[in-house]
């Protein structure tokens, strides 16, 4: 059973059970288990922690257009400079994939998980010395429900009726259904905890949180410098006193910034550097197993991929396992237009495999009207890994089949905010999600925000709602099976590759396993991680 969940008495027959809700929660944390971190040999993981150090964090992702404004973190660099580093959540999932206390002290469900129940941590404080109170939770909450706000975490927080002050250290969550996985879902990182205003609403403005760093210094699309929280609630963390989160979106600056020692950690090594990196005495990699992939998104809604026959032909005309061998050199898994990882629990195969085949292609084109295809795909280096190198087969495999892509590069800068869910084809690469709930309910849900293909279809919304609350494991399965192949068959997502997150480091870092839900350790690399010279 996951650390953190109270037995509850008094279920009846027709709710959830406590060993059903109990047991499915501890399922869950099964899929976000990463295993081993492989390492070259010799590395310093295993060292004991040690404390002091000033440690720089190179990251990819980063934007002029970024703010402290949680509702609209897109990035690795908010992610962990922002998240990990300067605030908490209410909840943590751990490097083996179990969801936990943070802020919260304890949670407990009843009621058939349609009710949740957090009691705070006593003496949590907010940077400014300010404790952190329910009304500080609940504002929190609210900063993404509502018509007012296009947060990342609206489709998710659209499941609670309503979060009240339950006492002076407590806060209940009354859901419109149950929720098995909900403990999970405030783990995101863009629900951290932050300080309300006296007049309502957050006070993201004030620049504190909860975290094991204050922060000092932060440049929107350059990076941010953080320092030791003396009063943080863990006890002996952070190790760290120092760290700064560098955005070097330029692969071949941020390698060299790596090797010479400007910054001792880099995210998003291109494969094509890693046996060069292997070769150098003074640097690790670091090959982290994820449920994160690489896609082309087309929008449902927008002509000509409104057409479900333009969508297939487009699925069958990219030959994915070329691109994995030339752009990945065989380090990625397989994609099969089902964003659902491999390693995930509930997920499937579904089929057929859609792979390469120029007569489907031409076959479903000409189903939808078309003998040729003229169309414009957005990527950036930024996008995804090997996103342009990966679209310029794309390109050339497309063309035997009366397919013409014209690549569009896009600046790196603000990609995220200027042409993700806004241009009608465009590349992306996507974080893991801990439960299919999560990943469902943030990028395919009907009117989800943050739904990049525009995905709208009863059937699988039905579906999903069903299975959020179900215990019956196999009756669970099911449902998500079928969803799956709903996404496989009709979805906008051509999900060509699954990743591990493959990073660089210095030997001087230190650290234990390392979680693969988000990059940098679920976002907690600087809290958890230490220097060993």
């Amino acid at each position: 059973m996951p650390k953190g969940i109270k037995r509850t008495a008094g279920f009846q027959s027709s709710q959830i059970s406590r060993r059903e809700l109990l047991a499915s929660v501890a399922a869950s944390a099964a899929l976000a288990s990463v295993g081993s971190v492989l390492l070259k040999p010799g590395h310093a993981n295993a060292a004991e922690p040690t404390k002091g150090g000033f440690m720089k964090f190179g990251v990819g992702g980063g934007s002029q257009s970024d703010t402290l404004d949680p509702a609209t973190w897109p990035s690795t660099f908010a992610l962990a400079a922002l998240g990990g580093s300067m605030c908490n959540n209410l909840t943590e999932i751990l490097p083996d994939g179990s969801v936990v206390p943070d802020l919260a002290e304890s949670f407990e469900p009843s009621e058939g998980a349609t009710k949740w129940m957090f009691k705070l941590r006593k003496g949590s404080t907010f940077h400014n010395g300010k404790n952190v109170t329910p009304a500080d939770i609940i504002a929190s909450m609210q900063h993404h429900m509502g018509e007012g706000t296009n947060s990342g975490a609206k489709a998710m927080l659209a499941q609670v009726g309503s979060v009240a002050a339950d006492g002076k250290d407590g806060v209940t969550f009354e859901l419109k259904s149950g929720v098995a996985d909900f403990p999970y879902l405030l783990a995101d990182f863009h629900l951290p905890i932050m300080p309300a205003k006296a007049e309502g609403g957050l006070d993201w403005t004030a620049k504190v949180g909860t975290g094991p760093f204050l922060l000092e210094q932060f440049d929107p699309g350059v990076g941010a410098k953080l320092k030791r929280n003396p009063n943080y609630y863990k006890e002996g963390k952070p190790y760290l006193d120092e760290v700064e989160f560098l955005v070097i979106t330029d692969g071949v600056a941020l390698t060299n910034a790596l090797v010479t020692d400007e910054v001792q950690f880099m995210e998003g090594v291109d494969i094509k550097t890693l046996n060069m990196l292997k070769r150098n005495p003074d640097i690790a990699l670091q090959l982290v197993p994820s449920a994160g992939h690489d896609s082309f998104d087309m929008n449902t809604q927008v002509a000509p991929f409104d057409n479900k026959d333009v969508r297939l032909a487009l699925k069958y005309a990219i030959n994915r396992e070329e691109i994995i061998e030339k752009i990945f050199f065989g380090t990625a898994k397989l994609g099969n237009d089902n964003p659902l990882g491999p390693s995930m629990l509930f997920a499937v195969d579904p089929q057929p495999q859609h792979a390469y085949n120029i007569e489907k292609a031409k076959e479903h084109l000409k189903k939808a009207g078309y003998e040729t295809l003229k169309i414009d795909l957005s990527v950036a280096p930024s996008a995804a890994t090997g996103a342009v190198e990966a679209a310029s087969l794309f390109k050339e495999q497309a063309a035997k089949a009366g397919i013409e892509i014209n690549l569009v590069l896009e600046a790196n800068d603000g990609y995220w905010d200027k042409v993700w869910l806004k241009k009608p084809f465009a590349s992306a690469e996507y974080f893991g999600r801990a439960t299919a709930d999560w990943l469902f309910t943030q990028f395919y849900q009907t009117g989800a925000d943050w739904n990049p293909t525009h995905f709208s279809n009863k059937r699988f919304d039905e579906l999903l709602v069903a299975a959020r609350g179900e215990t019956d494991q196999a009756k669970r399965a099911s449902q998500y099976a079928e969803m799956q192949q709903i996404l496989h068959d009709e979805g906008g997502a051509i999900v060509y590759a699954f990743l591990n997150y493959t990073n660089a480091v210095s030997k001087k870092v230190g650290f234990d396993k390392v979680g693969g839900v988000f990059p940098l350790d679920n976002g907690r690399a600087s809290e958890r991680w230490w220097l060993t010279a």
